[in-house]
């Protein structure tokens, strides 16, 4: 989900395993056309609106062990979602209900410190393990693989390492959607942020980002004409918002880190326009001893 990585997000942590809880709520009762046009109701004052909410544990590994200099790591996300779409300009009114949705790894996620810099990079792969058949209205799940390749970068302004600035590059491809000839446009994501660290990097504030586009368009398959899918184009969306992150600890031990974000979205074309809220919990296992 658009959203998921912000402040820092050009930083891998210290070497050492992680658990996460992850919600995600997204809300939208915009819809914009590739102009960046208001899709209006077909009623008055009948509004097209969509929400979605996202639960997922995540567990991330990172080793001492080094590949070309970085430290390796790997990730698993296990999302549960559920979405209700009432659109009564297309006549749809529906939810899916929960179910598992696609589950996403990284088995290559790699993390480079310097003194003034922090880079990543590595490898995602979405499963298509949600719910998914090419004419159900109570999909979890996108029906297709998709391959992401990422690399991006978190500069330090000042020796402390309070200042920072971030930003990581995510481009995505994927395979023809199960059971039918659709096939998604690849897409290009960036997601980072501008922030403050407090307390030796246990309090961060700062503001997130997002932008993405599509940079091909939809093979939208042989019931629609091709002239149809170059009408609609090809998506764009930009999102901005505040971020936190709070430390959870006793005297003795760390024992987690509370980061919040909410993004509003604006200029979107080919999309819905909405708002975005992440909390996240993560937990070093075992807690880290405080001195």
């Amino acid at each position: 989900s658009l959203g998921d990585f912000g402040v820092l997000s050009g930083t891998q942590p210290a070497p050492g395993f992680y658990v996460s809880g992850f919600y995600y709520r997204y809300h939208a009762d915009t819809i914009r056309d590739r102009n960046g046009g208001v899709v209006g109701p077909a009623i008055p004052d009948e509004r097209s609106e969509i929400s979605l909410h996202a639960l997922a544990p995540i567990a991330w590994y990172v080793s001492e062990h080094r590949i070309l200099g970085a430290n390796y790591g790997a990730m698993a996300v296990v999302p549960i979602a559920n979405t209700a779409l009432a659109a009564p300009i297309f006549g749809l009114e529906q939810e899916t209900g929960v179910g598992l949705a696609d589950l996403y790894v990284q088995p290559v996620n790699l993390g480079w410190h310097r003194e003034r810099a922090d880079f990543t990079a590595g490898l995602g792969i979405f499963a298509p393990t949600g719910r998914y058949e090419a004419d159900a209205d109570d999909n979890t799940g996108l029906g297709m693989w998709s391959i992401e390749l990422y690399g991006g970068a978190t500069f330090f302004f000042d020796a402390a390492k309070s200042w920072h600035l971030a930003t990581v590059a995510f481009y995505e491809t994927h395979t023809q959607k199960r059971d039918s000839d659709v096939k998604v446009g690849d897409i290009l994501t960036l997601e980072g942020g501008l922030g403050k660290s407090f307390r030796e990097g246990a309090l961060v504030v700062g503001a997130a980002y997002y932008a993405q586009w599509k940079l091909s368009a939809d093979e939208l398959g042989s019931d629609v004409p091709p002239a149809v899918g170059r009408s609609l184009g090809k998506h764009s969306v930009w999102g901005l918002g505040p971020e936190v992150t709070l430390p959870l600890a006793t005297k003795k031990k760390f024992i987690a880190s509370i980061n919040i974000r909410y993004i509003w979205e604006f200029g979107a074309r080919t999309k819905t326009e909405g708002q975005g809220l992440v909390l996240t919990a993560t937990f070093p296992v075992p807690s880290i001893p405080l001195n």
